[in-house]
C-alpha cells in the first residue's frame, strides 16, 4: 500500500533503492527517462524493483491549443508499459505553441472552450496511456481576466466528461491563495475528493524584490507548518491518499527528506487508523 513517498533524485538512488520503510513509493519525472536504453533506465528499472513508481509528467501541454505531441505519448507509453508505474500524473497547464516548447507550466484561462479542449487533449492522453492520469492544479502568481470557471469547478468537470484522477498539491493552493487572496482551506474542500488520487506536499519561497507580497512555488525548501496544517485538514476531510514530498532545488540528504516523508506517512498512518 503506498502512503508517502519522494520525488527522486539521481544523487539519493542508492539510499532510495536499499531503504526499506514500509508504503515508501518515489516518483519521477518522465521526460528524463524517454530513452532506449542506457544508465539513467536501468538505474530507474533497478529501483523499480525495490519501490513503486510514478512518473508526473511536465511536458504533455494539456491546456495547450495544440494536441499532444503523438511521438511524446508513443514514448511515454512504451515507459509505461515497461515500468508499470503505481502512478501516472501531469500538469493543468500550457508549454508548446506551435510546435516550440517553453520551459514553464504556463496559464491560462478556464472558459468553455479551454474545458472542452484540455477535456479532448486528456482523453487522447489516456488512451494512448491505457490507463488513468491525475491531473494537478497550479500555482499562480496573477489574476488572469476573462475565467467562467472556478478552478476546482474546472477541475472536477474534467473528471466527469474523461473519468481522470486528480493531484492535489496542497502547497500549490496555499501559495495561489496567498497571491491571488482567496481562502486555502475552501478552496481544497472544493475539489472532488473522491477523484483525489495522490497528494503533493513542496516548499514555497518569498520573491526576491516584492518579498512576502510573492510565494514562488520553488519546492527548494522544506514543507512549511501552515501547508502541514492545510494537509492534516485534508486527509481529516477526505481520508488518507499516497502522498509526495517535493524537493527539486537546494536539494538536502536523504535522510533530511525521509524526515518529512516519515511525518507525512504518520500523518496518513494516523487517519487509516480512524477512516
Amino acid at each position: 500500500m503506498l502512503t508517502a513517498g519522494l520525488g527522486l533524485k539521481p544523487a539519493h538512488f542508492a539510499e532510495a533503492l536499499a531503504d526499506t520503510s514500509a508504503g515508501l513509493w518515489l516518483e519521477v519525472h518522465p521526460e528524463n527517462h524517454l530513452v532506449d536504453g542506457g544508465p539513467r533506465l536501468a538505474w530507474l528499472q533497478a529501483v523499480g524493483e525495490r519501490h513503486p513508481l510514478s512518473l508526473h509528467g511536465v511536458s504533455m501541454s494539456l491546456a495547450g491549443l495544440d494536441r499532444p505531441d503523438r511521438s511524446h505519448l508513443l514514448r511515454l507509453s512504451a515507459l509505461v508499459q515497461q515500468l508499470n508505474p503505481a502512478l501516472v500524473s501531469e500538469h493543468l497547464a500550457w508549454c508548446t505553441w506551435g510546435g516550440q516548447v517553453l520551459p514553464d507550466l504556463l496559464p491560462f484561462v478556464r472558459d468553455d472552450a479551454a474545458l472542452a479542449r484540455t477535456a479532448t487533449h486528456i482523453d487522447e492522453a489516456q488512451q494512448a496511456l491505457g490507463r488513468r492520469i491525475a491531473i494537478e492544479n497550479p500555482s499562480h502568481y496573477i489574476t488572469l481576466p476573462g475565467h467562467t470557471w472556478r478552478e476546482p469547478d474546472f477541475m472536477n468537470e474534467l473528471v466527469r466528461r474523461t473519468g481522470c484522477g486528480l493531484l492535489l498539491d496542497v502547497n500549490n493552493v496555499y501559495v495561489s491563495a496567498h497571491n491571488l487572496g482567496f481562502d486555502a482551506a475552501r478552496m481544497l474542500r472544493a475539489y472532488d475528493a473522491d477523484a483525489v488520487m495522490e497528494i503533493h506536499l513542496a516548499g514555497h519561497h518569498t520573491d526576491p524584490q516584492l518579498g512576502a507580497q510573492l510565494l514562488i512555488d520553488g519546492h527548494d525548501t522544506p514543507v512549511s507548518e501552515a501547508v502541514w496544517q492545510l494537509y492534516a485538514d485534508l486527509i481529516t476531510d477526505i481520508g488518507p491518499r499516497p502522498t509526495l514530498i517535493e524537493r527539486d532545488e537546494q536539494l538536502p540528504d536523504f535522510a533530511t527528506l525521509m524526515r518529512e516523508r516519515n511525518r507525512a506517512h504518520r500523518l496518513l498512518a494516523e487517519h487509516e487508523v480512524t477512516a
